[in-house]
């Protein structure tokens, strides 16, 4: 099956296009598409990988379901387009920034900066209907998306996992500790931000492992 992600990432999962899972992920996907308002556009459904190829990744921030709201996903978790309201979570996450490195985030809730820096956005599921959150749980991209991580795990050390609530911290449960930093702590939304996210301090640390390994450190 010949699906349309950038090139290293192609390569790395080629298997995983040609099981029965994904064939019937992407029947169920195109019927969607075709039949509902779905989000992001079906150009930026990969659009993490797009910004990130697989050589170039130094950090995983692991998010769960798209936004459902028009105009707001456009691939990358946690992100909007420009021009979009900054959601609550993205709020929270640049008053963490502003707490932990004294910087000012910019207005706009657009990600794209970090993921073209190394940052994977990574969504469990890569599509939703609009106005349904977890409308498309359970069709198989947690399946694809396990792969995405079980590949990095397996080819690449000294990443940072940023795990963010307990989905997150579910689905990173398998990584190497000893290989990589893995940092955790209660997601971002308004519902529990309070509970130990803000002081977390996970954009220093992520830095500071970074350059302790010899790469360049994340322009937050």
């Amino acid at each position: 099956m010949d699906v349309k992600i950038e090139e290293s990432w192609k390569t790395q999962l080629i298997d995983e296009f040609e099981k029965d899972y994904f064939k019937n992920l992407t029947d169920f996907i195109r019927q969607e598409y075709q039949q509902r308002q779905v989000y992001p556009l079906g150009r930026d459904i990969f659009n993490a990988f797009s910004h990130c190829p697989f050589d170039k990744v130094k950090v995983v921030i692991l998010g769960q379901d798209p936004y459902h709201e028009p105009g707001q996903a456009h691939g990358l978790c946690f992100s909007v387009k420009e021009g979009i309201t900054v959601p609550p979570s993205l709020v929270n996450i640049y008053k963490e920034i502003k707490t932990d490195l004294g910087i000012t985030s910019p207005r706009s809730g657009d990600l794209t900066r970090w993921a073209d820096q190394g940052v994977l956005l990574l969504n469990a599921t890569l599509t939703v209907r609009a106005h349904q959150a977890g409308s498309h749980q359970n069709k198989g991209w947690e399946t694809f998306t396990d792969a995405v991580i079980h590949r990095l795990a397996e080819q690449k050390q000294q990443l940072v996992y940023i795990l963010w609530g307990s989905y997150a911290q579910r689905k990173g449960a398998f990584i190497d500790t000893s290989a990589n930093l893995v940092l955790k702590a209660p997601h971002p939304s308004p519902l529990s931000s309070y509970r130990g996210f803000f002081g977390s301090k996970h954009f220093s640390k992520t830095n500071d492992y970074l350059i302790a390994n010899g790469q360049s450190p994340i322009a937050w």
